[in-house]
C-alpha cells in the first residue's frame, strides 16, 4: 500500500505526539506525579514506551510503501490505547487505588482524544492509500 499524504501526516503527527510525551513523562514524571495524582512509575514506564513507538510510527510514515496489516496494526492498537485510558480514568480509584487529580483525568482524556484523532486520520490514510491501489492500473 502507497503511504498518502494523508496517511504521512497523521503518522509523523502520532510520532511527534508520541515522542514528546514520552520523553515528558521520562524526563518529569516525578515532578509530574503529584499534579496528576498518577504514580510516578507509571508516568515514567509509559513514557519509556511511547519512545519506540513513536520510532515504529514515524518510520512508517517515512516510507513509500507499507504493508496494510502493519498500518491497520498501528491503527488498531491506538484505539486499544484509547480505550484503556477512558477505562484506567473511569476505574483507576476503586481497581487501582490511584486517584487522578483533575489535571489527571484532563491528561488521561486529552490522550484518548489526541490518539483517538491520530487513528481516525491514519484509517482515512490507508482506506485511501488502498483505493489509490484499487485504480492503479
Amino acid at each position: 500500500m502507497h503511504t498518502t499524504p494523508t496517511l504521512r501526516f497523521w503518522m509523523l503527527a502520532d510520532a511527534a505526539g508520541s515522542g514528546a510525551t514520552g520523553l515528558l513523562l521520562v524526563l518529569a514524571a516525578g515532578a509530574l506525579a503529584p499534579w496528576l495524582g498518577l504514580p510516578e512509575t507509571l508516568l515514567r514506564v509509559a513514557g519509556a514506551l511511547f519512545l519506540p513507538w513513536a520510532a515504529l510510527v514515524a518510520w512508517v510514515g517515512l516510507r513509500a510503501v507499507n504493508p496494510p496489516r502493519l498500518v491497520g496494526a498501528i491503527v488498531a492498537l491506538n484505539l486499544v490505547y484509547v480505550l484503556d485510558c477512558v477505562l484506567f480514568a473511569a476505574v483507576a480509584q476503586p481497581w487501582f487505588g490511584v486517584a487522578p487529580t483533575g489535571l489527571g483525568m484532563a491528561f488521561l482524556l486529552a490522550q484518548a482524544g489526541a490518539v483517538l484523532a491520530f487513528s481516525l486520520g491514519q484509517w482515512a490514510g490507508m482506506r485511501q492509500g488502498r483505493g489509490a491501489l484499487a485504480t492503479s492500473p
